[in-house]
């Protein structure tokens, strides 16, 4: 894929009428809607600011949550919960959407950027099309949850056209949803000139980089729950990277392939033959494969379990493994100290529980002090970076889970392929 793709920065955007996707999917609270984080649409500032300053009329959009835009769709799936049929009405359908509308956050970007965000009733309805008609350079509109129209997860091409009929330059800057082809990410880039924002640009400047031209050596430290999930990853860095370290619960999958015992830790018995092709698949590129030498396990899954040391491959019965080692984390540590790029997805440990926490620590705080090009893919790695307190010491932090595991797998991200090339 090619990741030199052109920015607003490329393309005159003075007196245009711009249709920016933004990743504006926030956590909220469950019983008031209020929003817990604003960090994504902080992150979207720069682009919107560099857009309005100018002068740009900025027409922007976004999904929210999982809403489901047919009311039949809405009634099958709450009676696959065990809700009555009879007790399901277009009202309460109504009042779903509602819990999931934008307006929270028109009113949070309107705060954060210090002017009126005006908020559309729709996406590509009469409301929406009118204010986008009367929007003016330096004015800003926010349409209603892309995912509120059946057609957007389709990509359906009414849809798109109706989109992109409101403006003259599409702009992404969602990496978050770049991996799927919706009317929104993809779709209107076949009826308007697209180029990317200042964060999808980011990323694909870290992680494109990391992949296509990374200073060597080049070392991924894999982790998270299961090996299955990571299997075009491994694949993937096979090719690429000098150094592939393997942590968290899938490391458990791994032993066991290699005879040993695990006790109740996560295993993945249809993934262990994989897992003894891909050591040996290592062996024979030359790529050195390094797995735990030692584990903390604990009796129980549980932030207070009594907890103990083995060697990796000796956990007892009744045990499981819920970190990386000491001398694991030695070993890690370093192999990370000499690097010239690092990319790091996925957990040591269950560094949720503070007890096994120290596996996942210690890799923060190796990479913090290393003058490697560090990259970190979004999701839980990202989260235990930010929640450990390293986050700003490191080159980069994704914003997109699914998105950069694909871009990790050398996927084609069909809301980058969409974007003009440079």
């Amino acid at each position: 894929m090619n990741y030199s793709k052109k920015t607003v920065k490329d393309v005159e955007v003075s007196g245009k009428k711009v249709l920016l996707r933004c990743d504006f999917n926030v956590p909220q609270d469950k019983e008031t809607g209020a929003i817990t984080s604003d960090k994504r649409i902080v992150a979207a500032l720069p682009t919107i600011q560099y857009l309005l300053e100018q002068g740009a009329a900025v027409i922007a959009c976004s999904h929210l949550g999982k809403p489901e835009a047919s009311f039949d769709k809405w009634v099958k799936k709450q009676t696959e919960k065990g809700k009555d049929p009879a007790s399901l009405t277009q009202e309460k359908w109504q009042k779903s959407l509602a819990k999931l509308s934008l307006a929270p956050v028109a009113k949070r970007l309107g705060e954060l950027l210090g002017k009126e965000v005006i908020m559309a009733a729709d996406v590509v309805g009469e409301d929406a099309k009118a204010k986008a008609a009367a929007l003016k350079p330096g004015e800003i509109l926010l349409l209603e949850n892309t995912r509120f129209e059946k057609g957007e997860t389709k990509n359906d091409p009414e849809l798109a056209k109706a989109m992109a009929s409101m403006a003259e330059l599409y702009v992404s800057d969602a990496f978050g949803a770049v991996h799927r082809a919706h009317a929104s990410t993809a779709g209107v880039a076949d009826y308007l000139p697209a180029v990317s924002g200042f964060l999808i640009q980011k990323e694909l400047d870290f992680l494109g980089g990391a992949i296509a031209n990374p200073k060597r050596p080049l070392v991924a430290i894999l982790g998270g729950a299961k090996v299955s999930s990571k299997i075009g990853v491994i694949n993937n860095l096979l090719e690429i990277a000098d150094t592939i370290i393997i942590g968290g619960g899938m490391s458990y999958t791994f032993s066991a392939a290699q005879g040993g015992k695990v006790g109740n830790s996560l295993l993945e018995t249809d993934w262990m033959d994989y897992s003894k092709d891909m050591i040996a698949k290592a062996k024979d590129k030359g790529v050195t494969f390094l797995l735990p030498v030692d584990t903390v396990c604990g009796d129980k899954f549980s932030p207070d379990a009594k907890s103990q040391i083995v060697k990796a491959g000796e956990i007892p019965d009744g045990w499981e493994g819920l970190d990386i080692g000491p001398e694991t984390v030695k070993l890690y540590c370093d192999a990370v100290s000499g690097a010239g790029t690092v990319i790091w997805n996925g957990p040591m440990g269950v560094f949720e529980f503070p007890a096994f926490a120290k596996g996942t620590e210690a890799m923060a705080e190796a990479l913090s002090k290393t003058s490697a090009i560090t990259v970190i893919g979004g999701g839980d790695s990202a989260a235990a970076v930010e929640q450990l307190g390293y986050a700003d010491q490191m080159s980069h932090i994704s914003t997109g889970g699914g998105a950069s595991l694909e871009f990790l797998e050398g996927k084609e991200l069909p809301g980058v392929a969409c974007l003009l090339d440079k």
